[in-house]
């Protein structure tokens, strides 16, 4: 099994996650309808962020601007060998986070918890806590 294809299969297995065949070639990962990201077999990752984050992402050098459509929220990111596995799975949990914080019983602690995992900055949580329910 591939380095790509264990990447594949993590992401696969979060909570509310399919995979699909992606219209340009690889994997399509959903939460629901929304996609949160696609890898490409050649290991481009193509990922979609609401602009602030993409932004934040780019100036911090984790990832570029898609080659395609540079200046939308989209970015790219390229496994070149094994080592780079783990950011690109940051890179798509950080995209999956949008919409897990949505549907968590407990958005804050749930987004407390990915902080420690994901070693998130207060820039990023600050961005993330907007998409969770205020109600709760």
């Amino acid at each position: 099994m591939s380095y790509l294809d264990r990447l594949e299969g993590e992401i696969a297995s979060w909570t509310d996650v399919s995979v699909h065949a992606h219209r340009f070639g690889g994997k399509e990962f959903r939460f629901g309808k929304a996609e949160i990201g696609h890898l490409h077999r050649d290991g481009t990752v193509d990922i979609p962020f609401p602009r602030a984050v993409r932004d934040l992402l780019i100036n911090e050098g984790q990832a570029v601007g898609h080659r395609w459509v540079p200046d939308s929220g989209w970015t790219t990111f390229k496994i070149r060998d094994e080592a780079d596995i783990a950011h690109a799975k940051d890179l798509m949990r950080l995209s999956y986070l949008r919409y897990a914080v949505k549907t968590s019983s407990d958005p804050h602690h749930f987004l407390t918890q990915e902080r420690k995992t994901l070693h998130l900055g207060s820039r990023y949580i600050s961005l993330l806590e907007t998409f969770a329910p205020r109600n709760v």
